[in-house]
C-alpha cells in the first residue's frame, strides 16, 4: 500500500481509478485499510476543489415541500397566511427570524440555509 496526498487532477484520476480497483476490499484488510484512507483523501480533495455552495433558502423551502408532499396551504399552518406563503416563495417577502424557527422545526430545513440572503 503506498499512499500520497492527491495534489492535482492526474493524482485525483489515479485515487479514483485505485479506488474502484480496490472498492469491494474486506475490512480490517490491508485493501480495506487503503480504501479507508484514499476515500478519505479522496474526499477532502473533492471539497477543496468541486466546493458545492448551499441551496437558495427559497427553493430549498420548495424543495423539501415536494419531498413532504405539501402544498401552500400546509406551508401557511406552519408561518401563517396563504397570502404570505406565496409573498415568501415569489420573494417578496423576507423570511422572519420566527418563519425561520418554525421552518427548521417543521421542515427540518438547516437554519445555515434559511438565513442566507436570496
Amino acid at each position: 500500500m503506498k499512499i500520497k496526498p492527491i495534489r492535482n487532477e492526474e493524482d485525483y484520476q489515479n485515487a479514483l481509478e485505485r479506488l474502484e480497483e480496490i472498492f469491494d476490499a474486506t475490512k480490517d484488510s490491508e485493501q480495506g485499510d487503503e480504501l479507508v484512507i484514499l476515500s478519505i483523501l479522496i474526499d477532502n480533495y473533492e471539497k477543496e476543489n468541486f466546493p458545492i455552495g448551499m441551496p437558495d433558502p427559497i427553493e430549498a423551502i420548495k424543495f423539501r415541500m415536494e419531498q413532504m408532499g405539501m402544498k401552500q396551504k400546509d406551508l401557511a399552518e406552519v408561518i401563517g397566511f396563504k397570502s404570505r406563503v406565496s409573498e415568501i416563495l415569489n420573494k417578496k417577502r423576507k423570511l422572519t427570524l420566527e418563519m425561520i424557527r418554525k421552518l427548521n422545526t417543521t421542515l427540518h430545513i438547516p437554519t445555515e440555509v434559511l438565513i442566507q440572503d436570496y
